[in-house]
């Protein structure tokens, strides 16, 4: 730095030449490059990264047909009462298990138009200790720092967004009119399933994925790091 202050000086009194300057600034510029990355960058650039990941996600994801549209973020009817679906479409009642089905992602649309402040909230408020650890990792290290450090958070959060929405589309009454429908079924085991809950988990992993395709997509593809900061953090991964 010195030495440019210098040759700047110098050079308005003719005494540095332009090819000095150039070579002094190509010089500094090579410092700069070449300064290790502080966790406080590494961490910040991580931060960003998930928040641009959640942004993109929830944009994606509020979209009509954002979960019913898509093969990997669309909720089914329950796994676990598969029978229950297989009785009511055995009786002529499968009309109620897809409207219900589509009144369920709905949902789930609708709350991930609402997910973006709960989630960056989240990613702003975490500390990253084994910021270099994750910048190394996997692909979707980041993603899974978040979901590990903030998961249970989340899905207390967004559980009343969740619920909302299910009440709004209707979700929540057709499925209470499949259950009681299945219960009047004679000899059948009755069932009182967590709507609420299987929805909310089932919505937060859609987001978590899209999370973490953009951040493979931020690692893999420098177009995607759209900041100096990720640049140079994600940057840093790069093969000469």
């Amino acid at each position: 730095m010195k030495r440019l202050i210098l040759c700047l000086a110098m050079l308005a009194m003719t005494g540095c030449s332009e090819k000095d300057l150039r070579e002094t600034i190509e010089v500094l510029n090579a410092s700069i490059e070449e300064v290790p990355l502080s966790q406080a960058e590494v961490s910040a650039g991580l931060k960003d990264a998930l928040s641009k990941g959640i942004s993109r996600g929830a944009a994606v994801a509020s979209a009509r047909d954002g979960y019913l549209g898509n093969p990997e973020l669309v909720i089914p009817f329950p796994a676990e009462l598969k029978q229950v679906e297989k009785a009511l479409r055995k009786i002529g009642l499968g009309k109620d298990v897809d409207r219900f089905v589509r009144q369920l992602n709905r949902s789930a649309e609708m709350a991930a138009a609402k997910a973006k402040p709960i989630f960056i909230k989240a990613i702003t408020s975490m500390t990253i200790r084994d910021a270099f650890e994750i910048l190394n990792g996997e692909v979707d290290a980041a993603t899974r720092y978040l979901v590990r450090s903030t998961g249970p958070e989340l899905r207390k959060q967004f559980r009343p967004v969740v619920s909302e929405k299910l009440q709004q589309t209707s979700a929540t009454r057709y499925y209470g009119d499949i259950v009681s429908k299945y219960n009047q079924i004679p000899l059948v085991k009755k069932i009182d399933p967590d709507l609420e809950s299987y929805a909310t988990d089932r919505a937060i992993d859609g987001l978590f994925l899209l999370i973490a395709k953009e951040e493979a997509n931020i690692r893999a593809n420098p177009r995607a790091r759209t900041t100096q900061l990720l640049r140079r953090v994600f940057g840093s991964l790069d093969e000469d």
